[in-house]
């Protein structure tokens, strides 16, 4: 039996992938650190109730103490997602974007060189690379350049995590994603706000001319490169992951009209965000190369599997939007939500 400490778990991506390893691996077992921010909703693992491989803690992941706890229990490898992860707030307010994504990144590797954990995976963006021109794609010998404090604060817990391999042979592994998206993702994305304010016959707002281009990859896809680097990865390397599918966000837009039959009466372009990086591409050769990986869903293929699941779990939506869903906790646990550590 492997155990395995998911931080982030109950966001887009953390979400996708504990039930990406539970269906895949049964003789795995999961703890899920949460913090349970806006942008965490244990209802995206409402299916997992009663799921005697699967144990959910709300806590921070800048608590030693709590992290400890969970370590000594018995952790074989810790996956580690959670992260403020908006570049927009990270303009508004950096300093959250430190604490946890520098911090609480330092705090977990320190726990885990001292409880001896054999894997750490640090879930990293395509953002710490910075902007590219026109032509080429980021590699993983492409100098580290980022744009937005958030960016940066994932810039520097990268850093950390070489450091630590480099100086005590720590465990770690670093992976670099590109755009994600599909189920359960918050929408304050640029997908999923664009379907579900489509679906609602609101104005779908674009940064600027719309022209900035991102590599986009399907989250299930994302899982399971993750997986493969969990399980077949060499400590101390980088591994990029992308599926080779760029896109401007004025074409997404066009896309996402079309296949809910809208006309682009609702696009608005709105005054664009300070230091907008222009264009992002992901060359995966490494992961395809030495891992064997590949990419399965096109992105027509997903957009259009993304674009129902956002129409048939409406309610989701709604709960985001509202603010509901932050009462989740206590219909599920039967307690008000607070820190296991400190309350």
């Amino acid at each position: 039996m492997q155990r395995l400490l998911i931080t982030g778990g109950a966001g887009f991506i953390g979400s996708n992938f504990i039930h990406y390893i539970l269906e895949r691996f049964p003789d795995y077992e999961v703890v899920n650190l949460d913090k349970l921010t806006y942008a965490g909703n244990l209802e995206n693992l409402a299916r997992l109730a009663g799921e005697p491989r699967y144990r959910f803690v709300q806590g921070d992941i800048a608590d030693r103490e709590l992290v400890g706890s969970i370590l000594i229990s018995g952790i074989d490898a810790v996956v580690h997602f959670a992260a403020e992860s908006h570049v927009d707030r990270s303009i508004l307010a950096a300093s959250e974007f430190v604490r946890t994504n520098v911090l609480g990144t330092l705090n977990l590797m320190e726990t885990c060189r001292r409880e001896k954990v054999k894997r750490f995976l640090q879930i990293s963006t395509d953002e710490v690379y910075g902007s590219l021109g026109a032509s080429g794609a980021f590699s993983e010998q492409s100098p580290i350049e980022p744009n937005s404090p958030y960016a940066a604060s994932k810039a520097a817990a990268d850093m950390l995590v070489r450091s630590y391999c480099h100086t005590h042979g720590f465990p770690g592994i670093i992976t670099r994603c590109s755009n994600n998206y599909g189920p359960f993702q918050f929408p304050e994305k640029l997908i999923p706000l664009l379907i579900t304010n489509a679906l609602a016959d609101m104005p779908l707002p674009i940064y600027g001319d719309g022209l900035y281009v991102r590599d986009w990859i399907h989250v299930r896809d994302h899982c399971a490169a993750v997986e493969r680097v969990l399980h077949h990865g060499k400590e101390g390397e980088v591994y990029n992951i992308g599926a080779r599918q760029e896109m401007p966000n004025l074409e997404i837009v066009r896309m996402i009209l079309r296949a809910l039959n809208k006309g682009e009466s609702l696009i608005k372009h709105v005054q664009d965000r300070p230091g907008h990086d222009r264009r992002y591409a992901i060359d995966p050769f490494k992961l395809e190369h030495d891992l064997n990986w590949r990419p399965e869903i096109p992105f027509d293929e997903g957009l259009k599997k993304t674009i129902d699941w956002y129409r048939e779990n409406s309610s989701w939506t709604a709960h985001i939007r509202s603010g509901e869903y932050m009462g989740y906790y206590e219909r599920m646990y039967g307690r008000r939500q607070e820190t296991l550590s400190e309350r």
